[in-house]
């Protein structure tokens, strides 16, 4: 519980009516769970406005409206705060109520396209193995130290994310690395927040469904990076032509790293293996058990971030060469007669022309490489074709089959994606609109030695077909149907 006087701080507010000497309870931008001397906050969204349901929240027990707009009808005995944008207000709102958490834990957040998930994941067990102890907001999982909560975004909503850092801080948790989307940046998400650094991984085809534009969706991405602190870091792929661009604005301290250049952070993949990657990072070899080139450049990202954080440079490199992955990056499971089976979240066009680049390297003879791939429903279309033509030109078979569909029809689906196909890629490839289906096909029509690549779900363990999410585990079907087999 707290005086709405102490949550409001720079929250911009334009106008007021009522009484700020009133205790608040919770903080709401769901009508739906507000209770009894909650602060209800009008936001509009994409799908709804807030402000359609500020009458719902009063009668529900609201003590006091945030809007942008003050109803032309107001109620007694209730506080209406007037700011220019409840979304941005939000955010600093949910800080304050949280008593700013994040200023009092090293808050590093990572943006991109690819890789935010592996380098939060890496940088979160890297700490861990150092002695401290971290928080992890990420696609995947929540952590809080040692407790693990479920995902539901990859950056979650301002009141969510400053409940985890507050639960963090109260856990004596020094770090949280966490995942800053494109779609947090614009909806205001992270406002609020002190970052002790911002990391930017690479830029490519994704999420243009939402922006509109590929100019729109990096400007949100440098939007980030424009609000960090002068005390902050800022640390970008130098090897990505929008790197520079990320630091164009930015307060913060600039850094650079590469595998192709001259930076202040550099890296030199020495070997490729199954079993991981031999690097000589700063100028000393390490082997690691990540594999493929663009899992040196998440390495070689964590390694700088541990670095400006000081971390002993000798410590840091023994403890980095033991971090696992995390789960469906390239997961891999062997069958019993010998073949490799790969689960990839790969569902952006780089993101899958990386892994299929990374598999080619590392086959050793004349072993064909099978891809089972698809693309969401109500997401980017213009990346379906795409995906179909770098699967088919960089694989010796390939399966097109649903990912998740949602509320399209995943025929239609498939039908985008062979569009992007033309003569010897389209009699290498078939489609089989059932995934389990597609998989047991795969590892069917695979011989010994041969790579099978499940792509675009990863960690996922459902599969959402018209609103339903259904139990669906790219690994586990993967180990079912390899056990079927024997």
């Amino acid at each position: 519980m707290k005086l709405l006087s102490e949550i409001l701080y720079k929250a911009g507010i334009y106008d007021l009516l009522g009484t700020t000497h009133v205790a608040v309870t919770s903080i709401c931008f769901d009508s739906r769970l507000v209770e009894k001397y909650s602060l209800f906050v009008a936001v509009k969204g994409t799908a709804s406005d807030g402000h359609q349901f500020i009458e719902t929240a009063i009668e529900k027990g609201a003590i006091a409206i945030v809007c942008e707009e003050i109803p032309a009808q107001t109620q007694e005995g209730i506080t209406y705060i007037k700011v220019k944008d409840s979304a941005a207000a939000l955010g600093i709102i949910a800080s304050n109520f949280y008593d700013n958490p994040s200023s009092k834990l090293k808050l590093i957040g990572i943006t991109g396209t690819n890789g935010k998930t592996t380098s939060v994941t890496v940088l979160y067990n890297l700490f861990k193995q150092l002695g401290y102890k971290c928080g992890l907001i990420s696609t995947v999982k929540y952590m809080v130290g040692n407790t693990e909560t479920v995902s539901t975004h990859t950056t979650p909503d301002a009141i969510k994310l400053n409940e985890l850092l507050s639960l963090m801080v109260a856990e004596a948790c020094t770090h949280c690395f966490m995942e800053v989307s494109s779609h947090a940046v614009v909806q205001h998400r992270i406002a609020g927040l002190e970052f002790a650094g911002g990391i930017f991984t690479n830029l490519t085809h994704d999420h243009l469904d939402y922006h509109g534009t590929f100019e729109h969706y990096r400007n949100a991405k440098q939007a980030f990076f424009n609000a960090l602190g002068e005390n902050a870091f800022a640390l970008v792929n130098k090897d990505d032509r929008n790197g520079n661009f990320m630091l164009q604005n930015t307060r913060a301290k600039r850094h650079t790293y590469s595998l192709k250049s001259i930076a202040d952070f550099h890296c030199k993949v020495m070997e490729n293996h199954i079993s991981g990657l031999l690097l000589n990072m700063s100028g000393i070899e390490i082997h690691t058990l990540l594999v493929g080139s663009f899992n040196a450049y998440n390495l070689t990202a964590a390694y700088a971030t541990a670095i400006l954080l000081g971390v002993e440079k000798m410590n840091l490199l023994t403890a980095l060469s033991i971090v696992e992955p995390p789960p469906g990056r390239f997961q891999t499971i062997k069958s019993p007669n010998g073949i490799t089976g790969i689960v990839d979240y790969a569902h952006t066009p780089d993101a899958l022309e990386n892994v299929l680049k990374t598999i080619n390297e590392l086959k050793q003879g004349s072993e064909s490489l099978i891809t089972v791939v698809g693309c969401g429903g109500n997401r980017d279309a213009a990346k379906r074709p795409i995906m179909a033509k770098i699967a088919a030109s960089l694989s010796d078979k390939v399966i097109l089959t649903s990912d998740n569909p949602r509320n399209e029809d995943p025929e239609d689906i498939l039908s985008q994606m062979k569009a992007g196909l033309q003569g010897e890629n389209v009699r290498k490839t078939i489609s089989i609109t059932n995934r389990h289906e597609a998989i047991r096909t795969a590892i069917l029509m695979a011989k010994p030695k041969d790579v099978i690549l499940i792509a675009g779900k990863g960690h996922e363990n459902y599969q959402e077909i018209k609103g339903v999410k259904h139990p669906f585990d790219d690994v586990q079907e993967l180990k079912n149907e390899f056990k079927s087999q024997l």
